[in-house]
């Protein structure tokens, strides 16, 4: 998976600047940061969990070893705020409590310790978002606490060790923390399957926005092929869409741009994906698709034809689907080339006719966990025209009775199945989106939801 990740990134660079991509934006707001700080502070309080070196002291004229462990971190506040056009504030409060190997029994000193820290939040060199600690302060009481009570002057040597300690790695624990944060953030950009032979993958465009009420990152979307991107025509016209959109106080806002879905529908349409073959069986009592059904409507299948033949009817896709995305309606268009054939006696197939289909859809839209999936059902009628023949003059409105269960209802099976596997949206690993809603605009949908982040430790537990 390295070597296709690395190949879709370079890919990616050598596109063509003229070539359309795919537009998303996403807006993460401050109840997002509030959910980031309920699910931070226990690692926050792992990742502040420092080492402490030994405390040498003289006792007498000679030296003494006090062996010193945190036993215990708690972080009562854990607080997130947005910087204007640069990033975030993190301010948190935490208590220590010390385990001092010191004379018969064990000692335990409490020390209550604020940090405040300012991270930029920019854009990495594989362009993903990339959070930096600029700068941070720890502010340590000066007071320990033993037992509830102020600890004796005896202990100042040992005090002054422990601040000593404290003030110079708290800050780097919190930038270390801020690493592996990155690290997920990182998992923005993996390839995902699509298909059999296809995948998606999402970059950032530039710099995130920062305001004090939220955060915007301008993503774009990469379909590839066969290792092939997907390129659309070129749209000059750049994907901004409304600030006030979707649910108001969901975490996050995601504004889907009609040339993703244009994308997904070329994809799928060179992947050949919504090519399929309905073929009709004698011994089904409720299948119609033979040449006996057939020859009822035009006669010289029945002169051709007196016994009873299976008919297979080649769907092909030549133009590319549509998708029309219009205030609280989104719609599909489909025109696919259809051959109908029997099968001879000597397993070959010869075409009877040809027909130019046209099938508009309706396009529900959802969101499962991180996957837009689709559900389509026929609006109105379908229509048809005979390309060619070679069973002589056809009834065009007759063979209105091709597109019922013989031909509809397959064919619907077979998108909502296609459509019903989803394209993953952007996301980082371990996150899912809930509940997620979704809004269909002229030219766009806004998928909004909260956020569930589930760490890898708790995955393996229960």
């Amino acid at each position: 998976m390295a070597w296709a990740c690395g190949l879709g990134l370079l890919l990616a660079l050598m596109l063509p600047v003229g070539a359309s991509r795919p537009g998303i934006v996403v807006r993460l707001n401050h109840a997002m940061l509030n959910y980031v700080s309920d699910i931070g502070k226990v690692p926050l309080q792992e990742a502040l969990q420092v080492t402490v070196p030994h405390f040498w002291h003289l006792s007498g004229k000679e030296l003494q070893l006090t062996r010193i462990q945190i036993l215990d971190v708690h972080i009562p506040l854990l607080h997130l705020k947005f910087i204007a056009g640069f990033g975030v504030r993190v301010l948190a409060a935490a208590n220590f409590t010390f385990r001092i190997f010191r004379g018969p029994e064990p000692l335990e000193l409490m020390l209550p310790v604020e940090l405040m820290a300012d991270a930029q939040v920019t854009q990495s060199s594989i362009r993903s978002p990339l959070v930096s600690i600029s700068s941070c302060v720890s502010f340590l009481n000066n007071n320990f606490l033993l037992g509830g009570l102020k600890s004796p002057p005896a202990l100042l040597p040992l005090q002054k060790h422990l601040r000593a300690v404290l003030r110079s790695k708290l800050c780097l624990s919190l930038s270390n923390l801020v690493q592996d944060i990155n690290v997920h953030l990182g998992t923005l950009i993996g390839l995902t399957p699509v298909g059999p032979e296809s995948q998606i993958q999402y970059f950032m465009v530039g710099k995130p926005t920062v305001t004090k009420d939220y955060i915007a990152l301008d993503i774009n979307a990469f379909l590839f092929l066969l290792g092939t991107p997907i390129v659309l025509a070129v749209n000059a016209t750049p994907f901004l869409p409304p600030q006030s959109v979707g649910s108001p106080g969901a975490m996050v806002t995601m504004c889907l741009s009609q040339d993703l879905f244009d994308s997904a529908l070329l994809l799928l349409q060179k992947a050949g994906a919504l090519n399929m073959d309905i073929t009709g069986q004698l011994k089904s009592d409720d299948n119609t698709l033979n040449t006996s059904w057939l020859g009822q409507l035009i006669p010289e299948v029945a002169r051709q034809f007196p016994k009873p033949m299976p008919l297979l009817l080649k769907v092909r896709l030549g133009a590319t689907p549509e998708a029309m995305l219009h205030a609280n309606n989104a719609t599909m268009r489909l025109q696919p080339f259809v051959e109908v054939l029997v099968a001879t006696s000597n397993s070959a197939f010869q075409s009877l006719f040809s027909m130019d289909v046209e099938v508009n859809l309706n396009l529900q839209l959802s969101v499962s966990n991180v996957k837009l999936r689709g559900y389509t059902s026929v609006l109105g009628d379908v229509q048809i025209t005979v390309a060619s023949s070679n069973v002589g003059f056809i009834d065009t409105d007759q063979l209105q009775s091709l597109t019922g269960p013989v031909f509809k209802k397959p064919l619907l099976n077979h998108l909502n199945a296609l459509l019903g596997l989803g394209i993953s949206l952007p996301h980082m690993i371990n996150l899912s989106y809930v509940p997620p809603e979704v809004f269909i605009h002229e030219g766009y949908v806004v998928m909004s939801s909260d956020l569930s982040y589930q760490r890898r430790s708790d995955t393996t537990t229960g």
